[in-house]
């Protein structure tokens, strides 16, 4: 067994018995995108408890690719902080383009390098992910903190009045 067959087993594997399929009811943030080129859709669901990625689930309809990527998502980013999570989006997105390398099951979605038109089957799921990560972020950093009084941040030109 090659190395392609290697990847495209676990790739088969995420997709025949995805993990963390389905919704996070108290989810801390969600995003949805979709791929409107080959129709793949993705909805990502997350619970953050401190600044740790306690737990992300998934919905998706698609290909083998975007499904396969999806559930590897679910488990890669499971325990990681914000920033760590951030950062595995960038090193998928590069891993996918043939400028990086991960470990693991990961690695299966090297293989997508050699056929550009799959990128964004295989990137939907992450920068789903990334969008909601930023979204819970934006909140959390507008939302004013115990014992605080929100004030509307001013628009730059009212700014010195």
């Amino acid at each position: 067994m090659g190395l392609g067959d290697l990847y495209r087993e676990v790739l088969l594997g995420h997709y025949r018995a995805p993990r963390n399929r389905g919704r996070i009811e108290a989810a801390s943030f969600s995003a949805s995108d979709e791929n409107p080129l080959c129709g793949d859709e993705v909805s990502v669901f997350g619970r953050v408890e401190g600044d740790l990625v306690a737990e992300v689930k998934f919905e998706a309809r698609g290909c083998v690719i975007c499904v396969a990527s999806a559930s590897m998502m679910t488990e890669a980013a499971r325990g990681k902080t914000l920033g760590e999570a951030r950062a595995l989006v960038a090193a998928v997105e590069g891993l996918v383009e043939g400028k990086g390398d991960v470990e693991g099951d990961l690695a299966a979605l090297s293989g997508v390098k050699d056929y550009p038109g799959r990128t964004r089957c295989a990137t939907l799921p992450w920068t789903t992910l990334a969008k909601g990560i930023e979204e819970y972020a934006r909140r959390r950093q507008d939302k004013p903190r115990r014992g605080e009084i929100h004030q509307p941040r001013a628009e730059p030109w009212e700014e010195g009045r």
